[in-house]
C-alpha cells in the first residue's frame, strides 16, 4: 500500500513537471487573442476615420458652396473644403457636386454634394491580397441650401 509519503512525493514530481507551462500558456493565448482583437481595433479605427472624413467633406463643400461670393467661384471653394477634410484624417477622397436647378446659386436652391474614400485595410500581407477585398469604398452625400435671402446670380 502507498502511504502519505508516496502521495506527497507524486504530488511533488507532478508539480515539477508542471512549472512553467503556465507562462507558456499565457504567451500562447495572449498572442492568439490579443492579435486578432488588436488588428480589429486598427481596422475598425481606419474605417470610422475615413467615415468622418467623407462626412466632413461633404458637409463642408456644401456649405462652401452655398456662401460663395460668385457662382464662377463656388465649385473651387467646395473641393478646397472638401480637400482639407479629407486632409485632416489623412485621406485623398473624390468630391462630386450637384444642384437642383439653374442657376445652383438662386435663393432656397439645393446644393448635393457627395464625398467618397477607399480606406485601405491596414497591415494586409501580399499573400492575401487576391483573397481579402484591400480597400473598403465609404461616402456621405450632404444636401445645402442657398440662403433664401440671397440674390441671384
Amino acid at each position: 500500500m502507498s502511504g502519505p509519503q508516496d502521495l506527497r512525493a507524486l504530488a511533488s514530481r507532478l508539480d515539477r513537471e508542471d512549472r512553467g507551462s503556465a507562462v507558456v500558456e499565457f504567451v500562447f493565448l495572449t498572442v492568439v487573442v490579443l492579435v486578432p482583437l488588436i488588428y480589429l481595433v486598427l481596422t475598425v479605427a481606419r474605417i470610422q476615420a475615413g467615415t468622418y472624413a467623407v462626412a466632413q467633406a461633404a458637409r463642408e463643400a456644401g456649405r462652401a458652396y452655398v456662401t460663395a461670393e460668385s457662382a464662377e467661384s463656388a465649385p473651387g471653394r467646395a473641393y478646397a473644403a472638401a480637400e482639407i477634410a479629407f486632409a485632416d484624417f489623412g485621406f485623398a477622397g473624390d468630391l462630386e457636386i450637384g444642384c437642383d436647378g439653374s442657376p445652383c446659386l438662386r435663393p432656397e436652391g439645393r446644393i448635393t454634394t457627395r464625398a467618397q474614400v477607399s480606406v485601405p485595410l491596414p497591415l494586409v500581407p501580399d499573400f492575401a491580397r487576391a483573397v481579402v477585398p484591400l480597400r473598403i469604398p465609404v461616402d456621405s452625400t450632404s444636401v445645402s441650401t442657398v440662403d433664401r435671402f440671397r440674390s441671384a446670380s
